[in-house]
Protein backbone atom coordinates (compact mmCIF):
# COMPACT_ATOMS: atom_id res chain seq x y z
CA UNK A 1 0.00 0.00 0.00
CA UNK A 2 1.29 3.43 -0.99
CA UNK A 3 0.21 6.33 1.22
CA UNK A 4 -0.02 9.84 -0.23
CA UNK A 5 0.17 12.45 2.53
CA UNK A 6 -2.62 15.03 2.50
CA UNK A 7 -1.56 18.08 4.48
CA UNK A 8 -3.76 20.52 2.61
CA UNK A 9 -1.17 21.72 0.10
CA UNK A 10 -0.60 18.85 -2.31
CA UNK A 11 -1.57 18.22 -5.91
CA UNK A 12 -3.10 15.02 -4.59
CA UNK A 13 -5.43 14.07 -7.41
CA UNK A 14 -2.82 14.28 -10.17
CA UNK A 15 -0.32 12.27 -8.13
CA UNK A 16 -2.93 9.67 -7.23
CA UNK A 17 -4.12 9.34 -10.85
CA UNK A 18 -0.56 9.03 -12.16
CA UNK A 19 0.29 6.26 -9.68
CA UNK A 20 -2.93 4.50 -10.60
CA UNK A 21 -2.00 4.74 -14.29
CA UNK A 22 1.28 2.89 -13.73
CA UNK A 23 -0.42 0.19 -11.69
CA UNK A 24 0.33 1.34 -8.16
CA UNK A 25 -2.77 3.09 -6.76
CA UNK A 26 -2.23 5.11 -3.60
CA UNK A 27 -4.30 5.94 -0.55
CA UNK A 28 -4.64 9.66 0.25
CA UNK A 29 -4.41 10.08 4.00
CA UNK A 30 -3.95 12.39 6.99
CA UNK A 31 -3.75 9.42 9.37
CA UNK A 32 -0.42 8.68 11.01
CA UNK A 33 -1.38 5.03 11.57
CA UNK A 34 -1.93 4.59 7.82
CA UNK A 35 1.51 6.07 7.17
CA UNK A 36 3.01 3.66 9.68
CA UNK A 37 1.53 0.65 7.86
CA UNK A 38 2.38 1.83 4.34
CA UNK A 39 4.87 0.08 2.07
CA UNK A 40 5.67 3.35 0.30
CA UNK A 41 5.10 7.01 1.14
CA UNK A 42 4.61 10.02 -1.13
CA UNK A 43 4.78 13.60 0.13
CA UNK A 44 3.73 15.91 -2.72
CA UNK A 45 3.09 19.61 -2.35
CA UNK A 46 2.77 23.07 -3.78
CA UNK A 47 2.81 26.34 -1.86
CA UNK A 48 4.69 27.96 0.98
CA UNK A 49 7.27 26.08 3.07
CA UNK A 50 6.32 27.60 6.44
CA UNK A 51 2.60 26.93 5.98
CA UNK A 52 3.35 23.36 4.93
CA UNK A 53 5.34 22.72 8.11
CA UNK A 54 2.57 24.27 10.20
CA UNK A 55 0.00 22.01 8.58
CA UNK A 56 2.12 18.90 9.12
CA UNK A 57 2.61 19.82 12.77
CA UNK A 58 -1.08 20.62 13.33
CA UNK A 59 -2.08 17.29 11.77
CA UNK A 60 0.56 15.50 13.89
CA UNK A 61 2.17 14.05 10.80
CA UNK A 62 5.78 15.10 11.38
CA UNK A 63 6.69 12.20 13.64
CA UNK A 64 4.99 9.51 11.49
CA UNK A 65 6.78 10.81 8.37
CA UNK A 66 10.16 10.93 10.10
CA UNK A 67 9.62 7.46 11.57
CA UNK A 68 8.71 6.11 8.13
CA UNK A 69 11.85 7.59 6.56
CA UNK A 70 13.91 6.23 9.46
CA UNK A 71 12.74 2.70 8.68
CA UNK A 72 14.30 2.97 5.21
CA UNK A 73 11.10 2.22 3.32
CA UNK A 74 10.54 3.73 -0.17
CA UNK A 75 9.83 7.45 0.10
CA UNK A 76 9.04 9.93 -2.70
CA UNK A 77 9.01 13.70 -2.16
CA UNK A 78 7.69 15.93 -4.94
CA UNK A 79 8.41 19.69 -5.29
CA UNK A 80 7.57 21.15 -1.85
CA UNK A 81 7.83 17.56 -0.61
CA UNK A 82 11.53 17.72 -1.55
CA UNK A 83 12.15 21.09 0.08
CA UNK A 84 10.57 20.06 3.38
CA UNK A 85 13.23 17.39 3.85
CA UNK A 86 15.88 20.05 4.46
CA UNK A 87 16.86 21.88 7.63
CA UNK A 88 15.38 25.26 6.77
CA UNK A 89 14.00 27.55 4.10
CA UNK A 90 14.48 31.26 3.54
CA UNK A 91 10.98 31.62 2.05
CA UNK A 92 9.31 34.72 3.57
CA UNK A 93 11.19 34.25 6.85
CA UNK A 94 13.60 31.57 7.95
CA UNK A 95 11.54 28.45 8.68
CA UNK A 96 12.61 25.09 10.06
CA UNK A 97 12.02 21.96 7.98
CA UNK A 98 12.05 18.24 8.73
CA UNK A 99 15.87 18.24 8.85
CA UNK A 100 16.19 14.83 7.20
CA UNK A 101 19.01 16.40 5.20
CA UNK A 102 21.18 19.27 6.33
CA UNK A 103 20.90 22.22 4.00
CA UNK A 104 18.89 25.29 3.12
CA UNK A 105 16.15 26.03 0.60
CA UNK A 106 16.84 29.30 -1.24
CA UNK A 107 15.17 31.44 -3.88
CA UNK A 108 16.28 31.89 -7.45
CA UNK A 109 17.85 35.26 -8.29
CA UNK A 110 15.28 37.55 -9.85
CA UNK A 111 15.03 40.73 -11.86
CA UNK A 112 13.17 43.92 -10.86
CA UNK A 113 9.47 43.61 -11.84
CA UNK A 114 8.70 45.67 -14.94
CA UNK A 115 12.35 46.20 -15.83
CA UNK A 116 13.76 44.78 -19.07
CA UNK A 117 15.19 41.32 -18.54
CA UNK A 118 18.95 41.45 -18.32
CA UNK A 119 20.94 38.93 -20.28
CA UNK A 120 21.47 36.79 -17.20
CA UNK A 121 18.13 37.53 -15.48
CA UNK A 122 15.72 34.74 -14.61
CA UNK A 123 11.97 34.62 -14.74
CA UNK A 124 10.72 33.42 -11.38
CA UNK A 125 9.04 31.03 -10.85
CA UNK A 126 11.01 28.62 -12.98
CA UNK A 127 8.10 27.11 -14.88
CA UNK A 128 7.97 24.65 -17.76
CA UNK A 129 10.07 21.86 -19.20
CA UNK A 130 13.75 21.54 -18.44
CA UNK A 131 16.33 18.78 -18.66
CA UNK A 132 18.22 16.96 -15.92
CA UNK A 133 21.87 16.03 -15.67
CA UNK A 134 22.23 12.74 -13.84
CA UNK A 135 24.81 13.02 -11.06
CA UNK A 136 24.44 9.54 -9.60
CA UNK A 137 22.46 6.41 -10.26
CA UNK A 138 19.50 5.81 -7.95
CA UNK A 139 16.66 3.25 -8.26
CA UNK A 140 13.99 5.89 -8.98
CA UNK A 141 15.92 7.02 -12.08
CA UNK A 142 16.22 3.56 -13.60
CA UNK A 143 15.68 3.92 -17.36
CA UNK A 144 15.90 7.73 -17.30
CA UNK A 145 18.40 9.01 -19.83
CA UNK A 146 20.78 11.94 -19.50
CA UNK A 147 19.06 15.12 -20.69
CA UNK A 148 15.50 13.87 -20.14
CA UNK A 149 13.03 16.72 -19.71
CA UNK A 150 10.68 17.10 -16.76
CA UNK A 151 8.09 19.70 -15.78
CA UNK A 152 9.01 22.30 -13.15
CA UNK A 153 7.02 24.95 -11.25
CA UNK A 154 9.01 26.51 -8.40
CA UNK A 155 10.76 29.61 -7.10
CA UNK A 156 12.94 27.89 -4.49
CA UNK A 157 15.40 25.01 -4.56
CA UNK A 158 17.53 23.13 -1.99
CA UNK A 159 21.25 23.52 -1.38
CA UNK A 160 22.31 20.30 0.38
CA UNK A 161 25.22 20.34 2.81
CA UNK A 162 26.12 16.85 1.60
CA UNK A 163 26.77 16.72 -2.16
CA UNK A 164 26.64 12.94 -1.95
CA UNK A 165 22.82 12.95 -1.87
CA UNK A 166 22.47 14.85 -5.17
CA UNK A 167 20.89 12.68 -7.86
CA UNK A 168 20.29 15.23 -10.63
CA UNK A 169 21.01 18.85 -11.42
CA UNK A 170 19.25 21.22 -13.81
CA UNK A 171 20.47 24.40 -15.49
CA UNK A 172 18.44 27.56 -14.97
CA UNK A 173 20.86 30.46 -15.03
CA UNK A 174 23.32 28.04 -13.44
CA UNK A 175 22.90 24.53 -12.10
CA UNK A 176 20.63 23.81 -9.15
CA UNK A 177 19.82 20.53 -7.40
CA UNK A 178 16.70 19.08 -9.02
CA UNK A 179 16.57 15.76 -7.15
CA UNK A 180 18.20 13.93 -4.27
CA UNK A 181 18.47 10.27 -3.42
CA UNK A 182 19.70 8.19 -0.52
CA UNK A 183 18.83 4.52 -0.09
CA UNK A 184 15.12 4.11 -0.83
CA UNK A 185 14.49 7.84 -0.46
CA UNK A 186 14.09 9.91 -3.62
CA UNK A 187 12.80 13.46 -3.86
CA UNK A 188 12.56 15.71 -6.88
CA UNK A 189 11.94 19.39 -7.50
CA UNK A 190 10.17 18.59 -10.77
CA UNK A 191 6.70 17.06 -11.04
CA UNK A 192 6.81 13.46 -12.30
CA UNK A 193 3.00 13.34 -12.33
CA UNK A 194 3.03 16.14 -14.93
CA UNK A 195 6.05 14.93 -16.91
CA UNK A 196 4.42 12.45 -19.27
CA UNK A 197 6.25 9.18 -20.00
CA UNK A 198 9.49 10.07 -18.18
CA UNK A 199 7.60 11.06 -15.04
CA UNK A 200 5.47 7.94 -15.18
CA UNK A 201 8.66 5.90 -15.41
CA UNK A 202 9.87 7.41 -12.12
CA UNK A 203 6.53 6.72 -10.45
CA UNK A 204 6.57 3.13 -11.73
CA UNK A 205 10.13 2.68 -10.41
CA UNK A 206 8.98 3.96 -7.04
CA UNK A 207 5.92 1.72 -7.08
CA UNK A 208 8.04 -1.36 -7.71
CA UNK A 209 10.32 -0.43 -4.81
CA UNK A 210 7.26 -0.18 -2.57
CA UNK A 211 5.98 -3.67 -3.39
CA UNK A 212 6.06 -5.78 -0.22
Amino acid sequence: MIAIVDYGMGNLRSVSKALEKVGFPGVVTQDGSVIEKADGLVVPGVGAFKKAMENLENLRLVDPILAFIGRGKPFLGICLGLQLLFSESEEFSLSKGLDVFRGKVIRFPFSIPGAPLAKDALKVPHMGWNSVRIVKSVPALDGIREGTHFYFVHSYFPVPADPGIVATKTDYGGEFVSSVGKGNLFACQFHPEKSQSAGLRILANFGRLAQP
